[in-house]
């Protein structure tokens, strides 16, 4: 290990480390907004929403995030819109993650009793309200362990944005590998910065999942 490379190459890692943060926060955020949606399109009782949470689900879960990635890099741009690196392999991400996230949620909520919306509903709540405020609360703490794991792979899988100049940790690492041709070195100190993110959100994940079991 040659760790004058870290010295040296320091501001690269720092700024992928950071470009790195925010995509998967970005990405975060829109994979679970979304992902909730396609749940309740899957298990609501009307068909074309049905359809189409199914449809997004099946058709994203088993195409490769790469694919995803170039569609939005290659093809956007011949209907008129483009996207950079960053952009195009955020996007990707969230579109793929949500797919995942979605049958994790749906899981959730199949587990919830019945009894619990039939109640939420004849309260005088709409089909929208009790699942906002009765159903998504109880499935959300049911599938922390799952949504944990879901939001690490993200972090993970975040490094599909160098194959598209997305600027994120990975890209400079090989720009430092490029530079130094220390390749060990330069890999093994952006896997100790994934570490830095994902270690600490799965020792969260298990705190969470103990005050919330307790909480019940």
């Amino acid at each position: 290990m040659d760790f004058s490379i870290l010295v040296n190459y320091f501001p690269y890692y720092i700024e992928g480390f950071l470009n790195t943060i925010l995509a998967s926060v970005l990405a975060l955020i829109g994979s679970f907004v979304l992902g909730s949606i396609l749940a309740v399109f899957r298990i609501t009782g009307v068909k074309p929403l049905q359809w189409i949470g199914t449809a997004y689900v099946e058709f994203v879960r088993n195409i490769p995030l790469l694919l995803i990635v170039f569609f939005f890099w290659y093809a956007l741009p011949t209907f008129g819109m483009r996207l950079d690196g960053f952009q195009a392999g955020t996007v990707g991400l969230t579109i793929y993650t949500a797919a995942f996230i979605a049958e994790a949620i749906r899981a959730g909520i199949l587990s919830v009793p019945k009894g619990q919306m039939e109640a939420a509903r004849s309260s005088g709540m709409t089909y929208v309200q009790a699942m906002l405020h009765v159903v998504l609360p109880q499935a959300i703490k049911l599938v922390i362990p799952p949504l944990s794991n879901q939001f690490i792979n993200l972090i993970k899988n975040s490094s599909v944005l160098t194959v598209v100049a997305g600027l994120d940790l990975m890209y400079f690492a090989d720009k430092v590998n490029g530079d130094s041709y220390a390749t060990v070195s330069a890999y093994v100190f952006a896997g100790l910065f994934y570490l830095v993110l994902t270690l600490p959100m799965s020792y969260g994940s298990h705190v969470l999942e103990r005050r919330l079991a307790k909480s019940s």
